[in-house]
């Protein structure tokens, strides 16, 4: 049992379903596991253990009757603190919205409850799920350097899933909020097609960008929770009908012939050469497994980038307007500065933004005619450190931070999918990582593709030095 935790989601469902193991014992483990560290590192916000030991309790009874409810049954997961939970409060890392429960579980809790997955807790995030934690609220602390940034706003997430305090987590994207995370922490994240996964009782930052999905340590275990969650939803009129694919089934084709997208300008100019570095090795892995490299260059991504402020900004003052004004001393300074960039945008500027949504969107989907989907970094630097993120706060610190999203934010904006996988570790043995993009409900070749990578790279299997 002692380092039980790292074990992958998928490898312990499958000692969970031949009764090697019970999810009791290994329920129990993970909590004590919380109990003894997330004093330090601060990624869970409320615990469930109750919950989490009467559902162990109820899989394995399951599981010895031969009862078997799926790849997640009886394995402890974290849950993202805006995903509404009917049997303990959600904060949505904020004053102003704590303790808020509507008594009921959002659809992607109710769809891992009904998978029989074990609630461990929530998870902490920043503010109402936008790029900064409230400062009266300490934030997660990133397993591989106390001293280097976690990612936003999963942050918990994705610090819970790198230092073996579950065995996966959900998080939410809306401009990079599972990529940064998974870059940051180590860790495989899948941002789906929005629509793929209902939002339906989940906190929204923005409504038409957030993007609800799974982070864990291997694109096997992604594929497995997204498996569950994906499908229509009647209580999200904006999900998607389309059937959702055996991802688990789907993930083990070869990718030979497979046609992968490379703009080695993109991938370099203006990014740091280790991360630089870490891109062209993950084309050479693909190529080796057969995969054909397609030059290409990425539609102009100026206005996805340097818009998406303030359509969020627009979209969040919406969500909060009960709220906001009305309590603004309970809101931080960043949120807060977000509600007024969105108030401040005219009508005609968000539209023009819609716009021009539309259009990017449709110069991706052309691209996607020659290719099956691109290689891009998450991030163009590795981890950066809390100082360097600080002077991002700062108004000098304006044109870095769009810098920042500058490979993230563009495929929230046009609403397609990406497999964040971890790639490397920087000179200071500090992972680094890379995305694959691909087109509309185009999961299933990118989680072939980050299968077919991590069959021959064992940078997923890397674990913080501190926390093993």
């Amino acid at each position: 049992m002692s380092d039980i935790h790292y074990l992958s989601l998928m490898d312990l469902s499958r000692r969970l379903q031949k009764k090697q193991i019970s999810s009791l014992e290994v329920t129990r483990h993970m909590l004590e596991r919380i109990r003894a560290l997330d004093g330090q590192l601060r990624s869970y916000v409320t615990g469930m253990a109750d919950v989490a030991l009467a559902q162990a309790e109820q899989a394995d009874k399951e599981i010895a009757a031969g009862t078997i409810r799926g790849p997640l049954h009886g394995v402890p997961l974290g849950l993202k603190d805006l995903c509404a939970t009917k049997d303990a409060p959600t904060h949505v890392g904020s004053f102003a919205n704590r303790d808020w429960n509507p008594g009921v579980d959002c659809t992607v809790v109710k769809k891992l409850r009904d998978a029989g997955a074990v609630f461990l807790g929530k998870l902490q995030l920043t503010e109402g799920a936008y790029g900064v934690h409230h400062p009266d609220i300490a934030p997660p602390i990133n397993p591989w350097s106390a001293d280097h940034w976690t990612g936003v706003s999963s942050s918990g997430s994705g610090v819970a899933t790198a230092a073996g305090l579950c065995f996966g987590s959900l998080g939410t994207d809306t401009g990079g909020s599972i990529r940064s995370p998974s870059h940051c922490n180590g860790i495989t994240g899948i941002k789906q097609t929005w629509g793929r996964v209902s939002r339906a009782g989940a906190f929204a930052l923005s409504e038409s960008l957030d993007h609800i999905g799974p982070l864990a340590r291997s694109t096997e275990d992604c594929a497995a929770i997204l498996g569950i969650i994906a499908g229509r939803d009647p209580d999200d009129p904006t999900s998607l009908t389309e059937p959702v694919p055996d991802y688990l089934a789907e993930m083990k084709n070869p990718i030979k012939g497979m046609k992968i997208g490379l703009d080695e300008a993109d991938c370099s100019g203006g990014v740091d050469a280790q991360t630089s570095s870490v891109v062209m090795e993950a084309i050479s892995v693909l190529e080796s497994r057969g995969a054909e490299i397609v030059p290409f260059t990425v539609p102009d991504m100026e206005l996805m980038i340097s818009g998406w402020e303030r359509f969020t900004g627009v979209e969040t003052a919406i969500f909060h307007e009960g709220m906001y004004p009305q309590k603004k001393e309970l809101y931080g300074p960043g949120l807060s500065e977000l509600f007024e960039i969105g108030r401040k945008t005219s009508g005609v500027e968000y539209a023009k933004l819609q716009q021009a949504r539309q259009i990017f969107a449709g110069e991706l989907a052309g691209l996607f005619e020659t290719m099956d989907c691109f290689i891009a970094p998450a991030l163009p630097y590795p981890t950066p450190t809390l100082a360097f993120m600080g002077e991002l706060c700062l108004e000098e610190g304006a044109d870095d931070l769009l810098r920042l999203i500058r490979f993230t934010s563009p495929y929230d904006m046009s609403g397609t999918p990406t497999l964040s996988l971890p790639g490397g570790l920087d000179k200071d043995g500090l992972p680094i990582g890379f995305q694959l993009c691909g087109p509309h409900l185009g999961e299933v070749p990118l989680i072939r593709a980050g299968y077919a990578y991590q069959l021959d790279t064992d940078w997923h299997t890397d674990h913080p030095p501190q926390y093993t």
